[in-house]
């Protein structure tokens, strides 16, 4: 039977292509941060860029949150007060912040929606209640809550509180991101959005006498990563969070590509979309969500019964990404010519020869075999190397329903 709660999809955004990229792909909202106050120091939105994304969203029928969740010293409150006053003057439609200080010049300075960050560390409904009776219209359940909480919370707090919580993405080693070993290790403060990510390094153990001497701290001959989390990976359990009462499912990654945003979001529109019409999962989506560059997959600690070892959430063995898929090319424009031919942006290496995927928003990759490639001097070419170079193809089936914005991946092992 269909279900009847409409569930929100949440995407991240580090730049406007990112922003564009969600929103297409089927997110109902996007975050973002600005310059300062947000916990990806390099992914932040200056003023204009903000305007521009609360301007496209409003276009779309969409929604753009703000993150103002770091750890606040004096000087960022002193500061504050005139950045969430331009912030409800730009737009957006929420801010996300961690601090009782910080949420309380949010409401002496603005009106804005106020969610409560992961940051915060909620995990019961005490907590919930009075986040709730202070101003909070969210909050961003800590990811240690598994979902046996999660639905006493639901429980036990106001209908009118919406609860958010992550369902893909990197976790670490701290408590919802709380961490000191960047700051001890590198000087660059994780709670600052600066985290210098020291939790993936390899680590082998030194004596004070023997300064020049490693001795393992596991048997690899690689050292340990032993702080080393797993990346988050719910796409086959959107039933289980929708029914603990999370009503907004969040995707991790502001520091990550458009490319990842598009692909991971279209993957959760689709999990979400057979959810709420009581159909199976597509067998299509399970594969996406390795198309894009990530660490081993596990679900986290939102099944605490059935995980019982430290492996199931650490990776012990390596901190390398890995993927299925390289992204090559975005569509500039389709049905250039009768319906097979399509204009592309290139944005790495392929050839004519590689196997080759498109992904348009709401449907399953479709492979594309390319017949013919004319460069922006309109010389027929064999491989694409020139990035950003605009190119032409012509490809079997119908370019039109590749519309602009759809994706070209090059797919590894595949001939």
């Amino acid at each position: 039977m269909p279900n009847k709660n409409k569930i929100e999809l949440l995407s991240p955004a580090g730049d406007m292509e990112s922003v564009k990229a969600g929103f297409l792909y089927g997110a109902n909202s996007v975050y973002v941060g600005g310059e300062r106050f947000g916990l990806r120091a390099n992914a932040g939105f200056c003023a204009d860029e903000l305007a521009e994304a609360v301007k496209y969203a409003r276009n779309a029928g969409k929604r753009i949150y703000l993150t103002c969740n770091i750890v606040a010293n004096n000087s960022d409150i002193d500061m504050l007060p005139e950045f969430i006053v331009q912030a409800e003057k730009i737009g957006v439609d929420a801010v996300i912040v961690s601090d009782l200080g910080v949420l309380d010049l949010v409401k002496s300075n603005s009106t804005l929606s106020i969610h409560v960050s992961t940051q915060a560390g909620v995990m019961n409904y005490a907590s919930a209640n009075m986040l709730y009776k202070l101003g909070a219209k969210r909050i961003i359940l800590a990811r240690e809550t598994p979902l046996s909480e999660i639905k006493r919370i639901r429980d036990e707090t106001p209908p009118e509180l919406e609860i958010e919580a992550f369902v893909h993405g990197a976790m670490c080693m701290g408590f919802s991101g709380r961490c000191l070993i960047s700051s001890y290790l590198t000087g660059r403060d994780a709670n600052r959005g600066q985290c210098a990510q020291p939790c993936r390094w390899g680590y082998y153990l030194t004596e004070e006498t023997r300064p020049n001497e490693f001795f393992k701290v596991f048997e690899d001959e690689r050292g340990s990563y032993i702080l080393n989390s797993k990346d988050l990976c719910m796409i086959e359990h959107i039933a289980e969070l929708a029914q603990s009462g999370v009503t907004s499912f969040k995707i991790e990654g502001r520091a990550k590509t458009a490319y990842y945003s598009a692909i991971i979001t279209n993957a959760y529109r689709a999990a979400i979309d057979a959810y709420e019409q009581g159909v199976p999962l597509p067998d299509w989506v399970k594969r996406e969500v390795n198309c894009v560059s990530h660490r081993p997959y596990c679900t986290g600690f939102y099944f605490p019964e059935n995980s019982e070892k430290a492996e199931d959430i650490q990776s012990y063995e390596h901190s390398v990404y890995i993927r299925d898929c390289d992204f090559v090319a975005v569509v500039a424009d389709s049905v250039l010519r009768g319906d097979t031919s399509i204009e592309i942006i290139q944005r790495n290496y392929f050839t004519a020869d590689d196997c080759l995927e498109i992904i348009a928003p709401g449907q399953p990759p479709k492979r594309l075999t390319v017949s013919n490639m004319v460069n922006s001097k309109g010389e027929t070419i064999t491989i694409a190397n020139h990035a950003v170079e605009t190119i032409c193809i012509e490809c079997d089936g119908n370019a039109g329903a590749f519309p602009k914005g759809s994706f070209i991946r090059k797919v590894r092992g595949c001939s």
